[in-house]
């Protein structure tokens, strides 16, 4: 859950009163959100540069770190929060929030041109005027974008924010998407033009831009917004341009959000202008802006209205467990922010209407105004009763009997260990000598780092690793894992299915071939499989027990190693691991492995 740190000082003067900590948790209880630490900017600095915190000074700014929900993007900054909890405690009315009425040849456009769909689609954009800022003011406003980059923006992947100050500009502005050699601007906190592609370059080394690079890096052409004059505005998603620099002399803001996802566009834009509306000289209004399509299809952001719904009276009590009035619901929606009114009903059935202003963009469904009215109520208010029917819960079926293994192979000497599931692309194919037929990993689109690059297909990656970064420990190591791997299905609806596996791993001097071999006989001896030879003349096994069969795979060495045939299926393998496999993972003695699919043999 995300945290919003906030200095107590100005967070009370805003509130309109003192509390003390006591208080101010309690209040935070009461409204569902948390008071996770107390600390100083001072402190943070010293914490993060390992300093004595016997260096504090009692002038300090006391900063709060208040935890809230996930989907609350509208306190992920000061002036939500205190908006919020203003109306939770009824000092304030829920405000109104308006898009100037001007005539659509008035209004400021943005022209997108064709190119933009093939790497970053939608864009759109709104207008504060009359904005005042301080030094605080502006920080926050800052601070928002960057948190909102975080959440839903999805790291700027989803949606990215670009604020410029609208007096150094010219309307109307365009969208576009050019190849990087002919884009050439200043970017922000900068004063030489870089290229667009030397600008990538350079920004390889900055700690905060460089993770946001992979997003366009490889495309054949760049977003870039520019104004009238064919200044660039920003090279979305990495940078702004440092001629429209927002200062804290601006008056008035131009807001444009560009977006592979058009509904979080909207309320990431919805939310930077409801949040900081309320510093414009007409509070709480926005300027509309135009976008208009290569297409001739145009659409007019911000959109402010409300949207509306009808919960039954009855869902809402019987959810909660708590007999209230119409009107003490409406009440206590009303301090969550919800308009909400007894709604007309002709079939007898007493029905709320309730109207979800765009700050509430978590308001989705029934549910969701019921767990407001909850929180308005009180948690701790709420009667505990019994269910009125009783069940009883166990293992799944497949974790039951994953444990009973691992207790065997356990009492067999070997040691359990647990790695991630994700792993680097090398380690999956190349480390283990093995190709990549694109039928079977799921490779993640844009991984964080170069070590979780795929979804293991195998548990041999981390064991190997785990041994190679266990050199020291003496040996025999003798280690295994019960986990699950990820493959391409296309039957099923995500297009893959997870299978858990069963690996064991033994190092030492010698090889230990006969050590691994017989802990498949032990595993199939404890599910009551016997062991059935081929025979002799055919060449194949009976379909009741299991038998084991030469095999070829490249992780293994040539000629010691074996396929496991479960009644008439493959399952596993094991034996020597490859020498070059075994380089690749800077492991310098012989290892013998298994791996076999554990859910073939429930």
């Amino acid at each position: 859950m995300p945290t919003v740190s906030v200095g107590r000082d100005r967070l009370f003067a805003a509130l309109g009163r003192s509390y003390t900590q006591e208080e101010f948790e309690k209040l935070c209880f009461d409204f569902g959100i948390e008071l996770d630490d107390v600390t100083t900017e001072k402190a943070i600095i010293r914490k993060e540069k390992h300093l004595d915190d016997a260096e504090a000074d009692e002038d300090e700014e006391v900063i709060y770190k208040i935890e809230v929900p996930a989907n609350r993007y509208d306190l992920l900054c000061l002036e939500g929060l205190v908006q919020a909890l203003r109306i939770f405690v009824g000092l304030d009315e829920i405000p109104k929030y308006t898009v100037v009425d001007i005539p659509t040849k008035s209004m400021i456009k943005m022209h997108v041109k064709p190119e933009t769909s093939s790497v970053r689609p939608f864009v759109v954009c709104a207008v504060l005027r009359g904005i005042t800022f301080d030094e605080a003011r502006y920080n926050s406003f800052i601070d928002l974008q960057d948190k909102l980059h975080q959440n839903i923006c999805r790291r700027r992947s989803l949606v990215a924010i670009g604020t410029h100050d609208l007096d150094t500009i010219k309307g109307p502005f365009t969208y576009e998407a050019l190849p990087p050699t002919e884009i050439n601007f200043v970017p922000l906190k900068q004063v030489k033009s870089f290229r667009a592609d030397e600008l990538m370059e350079f920004y390889k080394s900055d700690m905060k831009l460089k993770k946001f690079l992979h997003i366009i890096e490889n495309s054949p052409v760049y977003p870039v917004i520019y104004d009238k004059n064919r200044t660039v505005l920003s090279l979305p998603p990495i940078i702004n341009g440092a001629h429209s620099a927002i200062t804290l002399n601006t008056k008035n803001v131009f807001v444009e959000c560009t977006a592979t996802d058009l509904t979080k566009a909207k309320i990431v834009l919805n939310t930077m202008v409801t949040m900081f509306s309320i510093y414009c000289e007409r509070k709480f209004e926005v300027v509309p802006v135009e976008v208009v399509y290569s297409n001739g299809k145009t659409s007019v952001h911000p959109d402010l209205s409300l949207s509306k719904m009808e919960v039954s009276l009855a869902y809402i009590t019987g959810s909660i467990g708590v007999e209230l009035e119409a009107n003490e619901v409406t009440s206590l929606l009303s301090k969550m922010q919800l308009h909400a009114k007894q709604a007309d009903s002709s079939d007898g059935l007493c029905r709320i209407s309730v109207s979800v202003p765009p700050t509430r963009s978590d308001v989705l469904h029934a549910c969701d105004v019921m767990e407001d009215v909850s929180i308005a109520y009180g948690f701790n208010k709420i009667p505990k009763t019994k269910p009125t029917s009783m069940t009883q819960g166990r293992q799944q079926p497949l974790n039951q009997f994953t444990d009973l293994i691992r207790l065997e192979i356990a009492m067999a000497g070997f040691t359990e260990v647990l790695t991630w599931i994700l792993c680097s692309y090398n380690e999956n194919f190349s480390m283990l000598n093995r190709k990549d037929d694109f039928k079977t990993a799921v490779i993640i689109a844009n991984p964080r780092s170069s070590d979780f690059e795929a979804v293991r297909t195998s548990l041999m990656p981390g064991i190997l690793k785990t041994v190679g970064h266990n050199k020291d420990h003496a040996r025999p190591i003798k280690i295994f894992e019960a986990g699950d791997v990820v493959v391409l299905d296309d039957a099923k609806d995500v297009g893959a299915v997870n299978r858990r596996h069963l690996a064991a791993l033994y190092c030492s001097s010698k090889s230990g071939f006969e050590v691994i071999h017989s802990l498949v006989d032990r595993i199939m001896e404890v599910v009551g499989t016997p062991f059935i030879p081929v025979d002799a003349n055919t060449g194949i096994g009976d379909d009741t027990g299991y038998h084991i069969r030469q095999s070829n795979e490249p992780e293994f060495f040539p000629g010691r190693q074996a396929s496991i045939i479960f009644k008439g299926k493959h399952i596993g393998n094991f034996g020597m691991v490859h020498p070059e496999v075994l380089a690749k993972f800077d492991i310098s003695d012989p290892c013998s492995y298994l791996e076999l699919n554990l859910e073939s043999l429930q």
